[in-house]
């Protein structure tokens, strides 16, 4: 597989690249600058330090992306973890959490955030209802988000009100039952006042065939969203802002089959629900000339509820079948959560060499968990973080700049539960980064950057939930592990930006590597004894991470443009104890063993998305690509992999008057493959010996989308 892979790409790396990332192409097929917003002020990409790409509504639109998840596989060294009907939790670089369970991740490794909202562990709500653009920061992100973003951050942005009315109405329609409608209509609302309010609707039964039912819309999606914008202009650059945003999301899920593929057997198929309101007021204050504040003041409530068929079978599993004993259990789990935070910041705004950002920031957040599984359980957990941070910008020369940024953060959070375990933490946190920018001849950007994220800690819900169930030598495993530590990674970067060949070519290339500490990794737990499946972090270990990233966009001609995003990664977890399943096709009894310098999970080593866009005409249009990926573990109690693959997806578009028309397809050669994987002994017909069972990506889906824009 990677030879296959790294011989496609060496050839074409040299001479393609991202109309995804680094620049977009307008009307007349040129390259235009992009913004990144995620900072403590807009900066043009192109001089912003740290490995950063941005996809654009018009990718959007052209890939027939509706979710967060259809949406980051164009990006080098960020991975999304599945485990439920939406992909929750990201990984960059190999770190990030691996899929959805019990324990509620308060701090993912990848924070999410839409319109200044915090969305950490709730992404099945990155709904692309009316997205301006997509960025994702790779490396900590410590100064300016702290402790939700060891590895990274992604930002989604929406549309913003203008001063004239603009809007649209789209409708499509797709294989697997799917449609969808959306309309946006935005303008100005009397003086000093403008809005927009846009609402989507998605809908699909899915690709799943569950055999036992007749039924092949088990793994349905049903997503509504609508947001509302509301902006006051003030004299110069002073202005307000308030969001709404309400997202439903009633998804079924049933994704796992005891024989490997797309054909289920549950009896009882689960869901993937959410349920969230937010508001968010944003305000810019420009005191004088040299001199501004900025607040953002975010409220969020959601309720989600996650259930699945643990079995994965029917009463019927074992009719005529000698030597078969099925079990029959569910796992239900309802979570609501209320957040509440306030971030200000002074912003220096003067153009002498030294410029600066002082600010604070707090947060309150409370989440009640309930949980049906071997009895009812029941937990509480109440977080309050308070932060300063800061940031020096200083320019010594017309090449030479220096960005020095440090937070302190001040963590104290309060558990509790039904069965008796309680757990108090009252940390402090340091980040930051300090970043040297040297600008080469013609503008282009070369840059060295030492940043520091940490992680807090938490408590292992699951392994609590169903404690006094244990075996007492699985107890005395987890009994340590019922609390785990926070963890810190240090990232080191090297990389350049530029214009090349009259500016036809972009090129951004990060090179990094990243020591963490006290790594909190997943894994999981058989109790063969009780038959009980038990998930949980640890953070005892400690591992690297290290690699590169390349991105290129090269305007051919007036009417070609070629991309290609490309992603090495080489892990490593030092040690780790886990409890071992044993070898595949056998039952045995699971042991406690440890694992030393193993490649970490969900890392692949080569990532890939390479293509093109094609305007045959003002009117006509079309985009390929090709996406891939190496193979990879997918969890540290054993050493099962997911394959490698390359996927195909294209589109073809024609635009008349202010109609759009878009046929799109993804992984248009029907390529089988998988997302994730969990490994144990689930089919009562084999004896429950021990194999891989896979969760499967799309199989070959299109559709075609109408678009009507006025401006």
């Amino acid at each position: 597989m990677k030879t296959r892979f790294i011989s496609l790409l060496l050839p074409l790396a040299i001479g393609l690249a991202p109309g995804f990332a680094g620049a977009q192409e307008n009307a007349e097929g040129e390259l235009e600058e992009v913004i990144v917003t995620a900072q403590f002020r807009e900066t043009e990409l192109m001089k912003s330090s740290g490995s950063i790409s941005v996809v654009q509504q018009e990718t959007l639109f052209d890939r027939g992306a509706l979710h967060l998840e259809e949406t980051l596989n164009l990006l080098p060294n960020v991975n999304f973890s599945s485990g439920a009907s939406r992909a929750r939790f990201i990984q960059v670089r190999g770190v990030g959490d691996l899929e959805q369970f019990v324990d509620p991740k308060y701090f993912p490794s990848v924070g999410v955030t839409i319109d200044d909202v915090d969305m950490n562990g709730l992404a099945a709500g990155a709904i692309m209802m009316d997205v301006q653009q997509v960025e994702v920061l790779r490396g900590p992100q410590g100064t300016r988000f702290g402790t939700n973003a060891l590895a990274g951050m992604v930002n989604i942005r929406s549309n913003d009100p203008g001063d004239t009315f603009t809007g649209y109405a789209q409708a499509g329609i797709g294989n697997t039952g799917s449609w969808n409608i959306a309309a946006a209509l935005g303008g100005p609302l009397g003086q000093n006042f403008q809005g927009r309010i846009a609402v989507l609707q998605n809908t699909s039964d899915g690709y799943i065939r569950n055999n036992y039912l007749g039924r092949t819309d088990t793994s349905d999606h049903d997503e509504f969203s609508m947001r509302g914008k509301l902006r006051w202009l003030g004299q110069g650059e002073t202005f307000a802002d308030l969001t709404i945003y309400y997202v439903d999301v009633a998804n079924g899920y049933d994704a796992f089959s005891l024989d490997n593929n797309r054909h289920t057997l549950s009896d009882e198929p689960g869901t993937d629900a959410q349920e969230s309101l937010s508001i968010a007021g944003k305000s810019f204050w420009e005191i004088n000339n040299a001199l501004a504040l900025e607040t953002i003041l975010s409220w969020s409530d959601s309720d989600t509820g996650y259930s699945y068929d643990e079995d994965w079978t029917n009463p019927d599993i074992c009719l005529g079948l000698e030597f078969c004993y099925p079990y029959a259990n569910s796992d239900v789990q309802e979570r609501s959560r209320d957040n509440i935070s306030l971030d200000a910041h002074l912003l220096s705004d003067y153009d002498d060499p030294l410029n600066w950002v002082a600010g604070f920031y707090t947060q309150h957040r409370t989440e009640d968990f309930v949980r049906q599984y071997y009895g009812s359980f029941a937990s509480e957990y109440e977080t309050e973080r308070y932060a300063v941070y800061g940031q020096l910008d200083y320019s010594f020369s017309s090449k030479w700049h220096l960005i020095a940024g440090l937070r302190y953060e001040s963590f104290e959070d309060e558990y509790s539960d039904t069965n008796g375990l309680v757990s108090k933490t009252d940390d402090q946190y340091f980040s930051g980064e300090l970043t040297l920018q040297y600008e080469l001849d013609g503008g282009n950007l070369l840059y060295g950057t030492l940043s520091r994220g940490v992680k807090p800690g938490g408590v292992n819900t699951e392994a609590s939930s169903v404690f006094g169930f244990m075996d007492p030598k699985f107890q005395a495993f987890m009994q340590d592990r019922l609390v785990f530590g926070s963890e810190s990674l240090l990232n080191t970067e090297l990389g350049i930006k530029g214009r090349y060949l009259d500016d036809t070519l972009t090129l951004r290339a990060a090179f990094f590597y990243m020591d963490r500490s006290d790594a909190q990794l997943e894994s999981w737990i058989w109790d063969d004894s009780n038959f009980i499946w038990v998930g949980y972090l640890d953070s005892v270990a400690s591992g690297s991470n290290y690699g590169m990233e390349l991105e290129l966009d090269y305007q051919l001609s007036d009417t070609i443009e070629l991309f290609a995003g490309i992603g090495w990664l080489k892990t490593k977890v030092d040690h780790m104890t886990v409890v071992d399943l044993g070898e595949p096709g056998e039952w045995t009894l699971s042991t406690i063993t440890e694992i030393k310098n193993r490649d970490q999970a969900k890392a692949p080593e080569w990532q890939y998305n390479i293509g093109t866009n094609i305007f045959f005409t003002d009117r006509l249009s079309a985009r390929l690509e090709i996406e891939g990926r190496d193979d990879s573990f997918y969890g540290y109690y054993h050493n099962q992999e997911i394959d490698g693959y390359t996927l195909v997806n294209a589109s073809i578009g024609y635009r008349v008057g202010a109609f759009n028309i878009r046929a799109w397809g993804r992984n248009l050669t029907d390529e089988v493959y998988a997302v994730h994987g969990l490994y144990f002994g689930n089919d009562p017909r084999k004896g429950y010996v021990n194999e891989s069972y896979l969760q499967f990506g799309e199989p070959r889906v299109y559709g075609i989308d109408v678009k009507y824009e006025f401006h």
